[in-house]
């Protein structure tokens, strides 16, 4: 990214009136008479390379014109080396943390070239559209692994660590396997994924036995896989070895931080949007997993960063900064925003649990024994098997009834758990949409289990009044930090826009419906990129409502009574087709 600024003379003035976002940076300028360079906050325009270099601005400046020649040329940017007129120091004007030095003309343009390098070779291999900020996270986790043999990347949910881990992955794919390790919940979405993005790796979810082996093989293992059999991964030599969401490794006496750091690798990559969540030693046990030695012994790390930083030390502060930033990469949405489309789309498929799978099972069964019926009673029938199993997918006690404990027996309730807890780190407030009143219900009582959250829910059981104080509630600065509304009760004519962050926890079969109720937080008065995250139970229906999502030929409401007879019009095997849980996925 490319940051626009304007020197009024004796100091900076007001960004450029140019296309871009307005963003206060942190730039190293000119202060005083005598030339003195300092740290301040400067008033910028964000735009990326492409913008810039067709950008006409008169007059454009010295640091703009130099840039965009280089630009245009596509050579490097003018060093003392290359024979033409130097880069100002306004050109590369990017202070590290203390503010002691500067980002070089030459660094600035080999991380531009780099960038726009693996954009190229990874055009043919990988599946998406790279943004420049994520073809910048492919170059640095190259850069930061050949120098480090790890690295850290804590981008903001949302940005896409997926997909830069993937990139990285096809460019160590020729040599020994790979290893994802994650939670139990996610190992189904990181095969997917790869599938989707990287058609050449071959993914494998491994709970045990005979791990995979050869070239472009990456295996994909739960956490508690790697405690129960660390002896088997840690026997295998691997290429590359990634830990998502690696806080679950912030504590480095735990038998499953000790199995990870036994890993036998050339690279360790940690994915986190949240590298301390409680105290700096979670930060320390991170960098020392993927490279240790790198901030010292632990007590080294507590007497110089820990303890003054504890007592207000601003320099500490800066002083950690600058001895992680080598190797820890965390950027926020608002750095990269020139970057992003209003929205982000972030689908992702939930393992079931083996309770769930069991239940899933059972209720089918039950419903194929006693059949469908005809006519109207089909109808009845078909809905009432379709929200119990759907009901199943959110969490097995709501068929049950056993509510006495909800954490670790729903895959969704569990990965929801965890983006809940990210978001409420980085205080950003959440939407949470469920067609399922119970649902909501249970949602409430666990935000407050395990956060001590008290979260309003929106439902159609309300009447107006207490709607409108409900929103008005939430929109307040001091407002909950997390809405649960009902899809249908809060689908249209709500403007939510101090969310940023909304979460789909079921599926509905048209897409339009979603996408009116992701709309109360992107509508005018948004200022921020929204991210939508969609929850999906994999091998269930509800990976078959997502596919007819994807295929653009979602069915009609299920509140209609067209859409009923669309599901009900099926003959009996297509009609289990659909609704049995496709175990081979």
């Amino acid at each position: 990214m490319f940051a626009l600024w304007t020197w009024a003379g004796h100091g900076t003035g007001r960004a450029p009136d140019v296309p871009g976002d307005r963003e206060t940076l942190a730039l190293a300028v000119p202060v005083g008479a005598a030339g003195a360079i300092e740290v301040a906050d400067v008033d910028t325009r964000l735009m990326d390379a492409t913008t810039l270099a067709g950008l006409t601005l008169d007059p454009a400046g010295e640091s703009l014109t130099l840039w965009q020649d280089a630009l245009h040329a596509g050579g490097p940017p003018a060093t003392a080396d290359t024979g033409r007129p130097l880069l100002p120091l306004a050109a590369h004007a990017v202070p590290n943390a203390s503010g002691t030095a500067i980002v070089s003309a030459a660094h600035a343009f080999r991380v531009l070239h780099q960038s726009e390098a693996v954009t190229a070779e990874l055009h043919s291999t990988l599946q998406a559209q790279l943004r420049p900020y994520q073809a910048r996270g492919i170059g640095w986790l190259r850069e930061t692994v050949a120098a480090h043999g790890g690295a850290v990347l804590a981008d903001e949910m949302g940005l896409g660590k997926t997909v830069q881990t993937i990139g990285f992955l096809l460019g160590r794919a020729e040599a020994e396997p790979q290893l994802v390790v994650c939670p139990t919940s996610l190992a189904g979405n990181w095969a997917h994924e790869i599938g989707r993005f990287a058609p050449g790796l071959r993914a494998t979810v491994w709970r045990g036995g005979e791990i995979p082996t050869g070239p472009g093989t990456v295996v994909v293992a739960g956490y508690p896989t790697l405690r129960t059999h660390g002896d088997l991964l840690a026997a295998q030599v691997w290429s590359t070895v990634v830990f998502d969401e690696a806080q679950a490794l912030k504590n480095p006496r735990t038998q499953i931080s000790k199995a990870a750091r036994a890993l036998d690798s050339a690279a360790k990559v940690a994915l986190t949007g949240t590298p301390v969540e409680n105290h700096l030693d979670e930060l320390w046990a991170l960098v020392h997993l993927v490279s240790p030695g790198l901030l010292g012994h632990r007590a080294q790390f507590r007497r110089r960063f820990v303890q003054p930083i504890r007592a207000g030390s601003v320099a500490a502060a800066n002083r950690l900064r600058d001895a992680t930033e080598p190797i820890v990469l965390a950027r926020r949405k608002s750095q990269v925003a020139a970057s992003l489309p209003p929205k982000i789309h972030n689908d992702v498929l939930c393992d079931l649990t083996a309770e769930q799978e069991e239940i899933y099972d059972v209720l089918l069964a039950e419903a194929v024994d006693g059949g469908f019926g005809s006519g109207i009673e089909r109808h009845g029938r078909v809905l009432a098997v379709l929200t119990s199993l759907k009901q199943v997918c959110n969490h097995p006690g709501l068929v049950t009834g056993d509510l006495d404990s909800l954490a670790g027996r729903s895959g969704k309730l569990d990965l929801c758990t965890d983006i809940l807890a990210s978001n409420l780190e980085t205080a950003s407030p959440t939407l949470i949409f469920t067609q399922y009143r119970r649902t909501g219900e249970l949602l409430v009582r666990h935000l407050a289990d395990r956060f001590g959250v008290t979260a309003p829910f929106l439902h159609g059981g309300l009447n107006p009044a207490a709607r409108a104080e409900i929103v008005t509630r939430f929109q307040a600065e001091d407002g909950p930090p997390v809405l649960i509304l009902s899809l249908r009760a809060a689908g249209t004519g709500l403007t939510l826009t101090r969310a940023a962050e909304v979460i789909h926890f079921d599926r509905w079969w048209n897409p339009a419906v979603e996408a009116q109720a992701s709309d109360r937080a992107h509508r005018i008065g948004q200022t921020r990129t929204v991210t939508v995250t969609t929850l999906t139970s994999t091998t269930t229906v509800e990976e078959h409502i997502a596919g007819m999502h994807d295929r653009k030929a979602a069915l009609t409401d299920l509140g209609d009574t067209a859409g009923i007879a669309a599901l009900a019009g099926l003959d009996d095997a297509q009609l289990i087709e659909i609704l049995h849980r496709k175990r081979g996925n």
